[in-house]
């Protein structure tokens, strides 16, 4: 699993899914500053990496969740993911969207799930875990026992953590904030110097350059 995170990491530095820049920085739609900025839709441009991602999951979600019924994907970027799981396991698909749909039948799941089901939730980036848990959350409230959650990338945030144990989901990641951090460091893409400020940032985001 280690070799995977670090392999991934590569994979997004490479296609450019992750850009750091610790001397600088990125402001997120929550107002945040960081000196990372992570896309992992382009993943799926790449049939080579978008593959390898495919089976790191298939290969965490037969050794961390043994029973399961369906494959929901939380939108948008766990949809074209969950899909391609759900493909290769031979389980039927689904996935949530981040509210009720406004207009037609008004849905927040699309799909098909029913009262009961054991659900594996796919997701792309979790920072906070505050969407994925929504996701979490209409499944529950549609009957559903949701059994984990699996995703492409974490950036770790102790508050994540917190998150999720309140609301007892288990959840598993292919790669890391950490892992990125050595491959990066491995690769040249950052100095040394870098890392401190990198480390820092993650300790307490909000306030980051503020």
């Amino acid at each position: 699993m280690e070799n995977t995170a670090k392999q991934i990491a590569n994979y997004l530095m490479q296609i450019n899914a992750i850009k750091l820049e610790p001397q600088n920085h990125f402001t997120w739609a929550s107002g945040w500053y960081s000196p990372i900025y992570c896309d992992n839709r382009k993943t799926l441009s790449y049939p080579t990496i978008r593959t390898f991602i495919r089976d790191a999951f298939v290969e965490n979600a037969n050794a961390n969740f043994e029973d399961f019924d369906v494959v929901v994907g939380v939108a948008t970027g766990g949809i074209a993911h969950g899909a391609l799981v759900a493909d290769v396991m031979n389980k039927p698909f689904a996935y949530v969207r981040s509210s009720s749909k406004g207009h037609g039948l008004g849905n927040q799941i699309e799909g098909v799930v029913s009262a009961g089901q054991k659900i594996l939730v796919i997701e792309d980036l979790i920072s906070t875990g505050g969407s994925s848990l929504k996701a979490v959350d209409a499944l529950r409230e549609a009957g559903c026992k949701v059994v984990g959650m699996i995703a492409i990338f974490t950036y770790e945030f102790q508050v994540a953590a917190s998150n999720f144990e309140a609301k007892k989901v288990k959840c598993t990641t292919l790669s890391s904030y950490n892992a990125l951090i050595d491959a990066a460091t491995e690769a040249g893409y950052i100095q040394d110097s870098d890392v401190e400020t990198l480390k820092a940032w993650r300790q307490d985001p909000g306030n980051w350059k503020k």
